[in-house]
């Protein structure tokens, strides 16, 4: 690798939403508020660049937070599956 080339790191770049995993009392409420099953969640692999400074297993419930020019945050939660 050349000297003049810089490693971005994902999670670093300004367009990567916030990645969080939820504690499970948390992830528990959410499931209860939405009235869902964590499998009925939109699925997030568990080799997403987005998550590769986290300590994610699959089961996990990961929360994105995004900024949005119209909603000012935008909320959204993935069910972590092997991959």
């Amino acid at each position: 690798m050349s000297a003049d080339k810089k490693i971005v790191k994902v999670k670093n770049h300004i367009y990567q939403p916030k990645h969080e995993i939820l504690p499970k009392d948390e992830a528990e409420k959410i499931l209860k508020i939405f009235n869902v099953r964590t499998n009925q969640l939109p699925y997030i692999l568990s080799s997403d660049k987005g998550l590769e400074d986290l300590d994610i297993r699959p089961g996990d419930i990961i929360k994105i937070t995004r900024k949005s020019p119209t909603a000012g945050e935008s909320v959204y939660y993935r069910y972590v599956v092997q991959g």
